[in-house]
């Protein structure tokens, strides 16, 4: 599937050479056009399109086998790498320890993470380094699947439609008494999801402490994230979630797509929330690089962020035109390699929950609509507001201080510098693009528990959860309960 981008760039050379002057005619055109409706101001973007000298031209990129990370392998397949000089060679990795791990050691010049990732490393959680992005790659994408003798248990307290379906979204509290259950027999009660710092821990977290579970703390001598827990989890990397939950080891997980769908196809398990119900349109992936990295390097990143935007416009362009033949992209080995069947069932605006039960989730996967690609400074704090609240941050810190993290992490400056450089270029509309943001979301209210959350107030955020550390508190519960729960 993938192209040998070295012989289709010699191939291009020539016609590039040929077509130089009309297209920067055209790319000029445009943006004049901008400047006479007034929808920009002429000190914002490049009198012509600017053509990058790079510092770099030969590029590795890491992945996780995923269909957030869409945006690497339409980049790669539409030629839009290449479109910026870009010779990259795109690499599935292990799980996500190892991806951050070569990209800590330049074996990956940059790579698909975890939007925890770049902060965990950052702050010292975990391998420590300083990474920073300047992408997010997208928006949603997670669900939350338990076995179908759990689903079984659960349904008895669910509220059911007319149709004889369940009402969604289906929180946390119906799981409650399963748990509750498992307790009484003496048993554990057991999830997995793919990474300490992953949305998917966070996400977890949040839809069972929402329903009165404790889904167990961090402390600065035990990192398990199980003292004090109502439930186990426990990390197991994305493309192992179904079978581990078939054998038995786990009860559920919460992971990225296409594994819960896998889960209704194989007919072991049936996703009972997605992370667009728990919080709507919620920042996922994102592009990271090591600081020092893009530091050497600084157009040949602003070439890749270039790319990147181009590729996340394609897949959501006309109303999701293209989602059909992204996902026959990503159905091949080298990307994702699930059936098309199972990765359409959540990429094409539809989401199955229990088999047959498919509903119309259009905003499942956002790659580029609603400003998904733009690194936003309260983003980046919510996830560092989740490391508090369960204890990865060990010491409450003040409002000033998330702040300071999320502007050394993310780079909405290197975004924007890109986005221009599309504009003048006529490769992407001005408006597509937040130019006036200070980084800071409006505060956010589409949560599953109803809580407001504000970026520019952390702790205020912190003290309104009944589950949780708070601002102030100085560490996690007593070590005493860490064994709660336990076979």
């Amino acid at each position: 599937m993938q192209r040998t981008s070295h012989v289709m760039g010699a191939l291009c050379d020539l016609a590039r050479t040929k077509i130089d002057i009309i297209i920067t005619q055209t790319r000029r055109g445009i943006g004049a056009a901008l400047l006479a409706a007034g929808l920009i101001g002429a000190s914002v973007f490049p009198a012509a399109a600017e053509e990058l000298e790079l510092e770099k031209d030969e590029l590795t990129l890491g992945f996780i086998k995923l269909t957030d990370m869409a945006p690497l392998a339409i980049a790669y397949e539409q030629g839009f790498f290449e479109d910026e000089g870009l010779y990259v060679t795109l690499e599935a990795q292990a799980n996500w320890k190892v991806l951050l791990d070569r990209v800590i050691s330049g074996e990956l010049d940059g790579a698909h993470m975890l939007a925890g990732q770049p902060l965990g490393a950052t702050i010292g959680f975990g391998t420590e380094a300083h990474i920073i992005t300047a992408f997010s790659m997208d928006l949603n994408g997670n669900g939350i699947t338990v076995s179908n003798d759990v689903w079984a248990e659960m349904k008895k307290h669910l509220p059911m439609q007319d149709d004889g379906k369940p009402v969604h979204p289906i929180k946390a509290d119906y799981l409650k008494p399963v748990i509750e259950q498992y307790q009484a027999e003496g048993k554990a009660f057991k999830m997995g999801m793919v990474f300490p710092v992953s949305t998917h821990n966070y996400e977890l977290r949040y839809w069972l402490a929402a329903g009165g579970i404790k889904p167990g703390y961090y402390s600065a001598d035990n990192i398990t994230g199980q003292l004090d827990a109502d439930v186990l989890l426990s990390v197991t990397p994305p493309p192992q979630m179904p079978a581990t939950m078939e054998a038995g080891t786990i009860h559920g997980y919460c992971v990225g797509e296409p594994w819960n769908q896998q889960a209704v196809f194989k007919g072991i398990g049936v996703p009972v929330v997605t992370d667009y119900e728990i919080w709507k349109n919620n920042p996922e992936k994102v592009f990271g690089v090591s600081k020092e990295w893009a530091e050497k390097y600084p157009n040949t990143h602003l070439a890749l962020v270039k790319a990147l935007i181009r590729a996340a416009q394609w897949l959501d362009e006309n109303n999701n035109a293209n989602r059909a033949e992204a996902v026959r992209i990503l159905s091949d080995s080298s990307y994702v390699g699930a059936d098309e069947e199972v990765i359409a069932n959540s990429m094409t605006g539809t989401f199955e929950y229990e088999r047959g039960d498919k509903r119309e989730v259009p905003d499942f996967n956002v790659f580029f609509r609603y400003f998904a690609t733009y690194p936003y400074y309260s983003d980046a704090i919510w996830y560092l507001t989740q490391m508090r609240r369960w204890g990865q941050i060990t010491e409450a810190k003040p409002d000033s201080w998330y702040e300071a993290v999320a502007k050394d992490v993310y780079r909405p400056d290197i975004y924007l510098e890109a986005a221009k450089m599309l504009v003048a270029e006529g490769k992407v509309r001005a408006e597509d693009f937040p130019w006036d943001t200070d980084g800071y979301r409006d505060p956010q209210t589409h949560f599953i528990d109803n809580i407001t959350y504000d970026g520019r107030a952390p702790n205020a955020y912190l003290a309104k959860f009944p589950i949780g550390l708070q601002g102030d508190t100085a560490s996690a519960p007593s070590d005493a309960m860490e064994n709660a729960g336990e076979e």
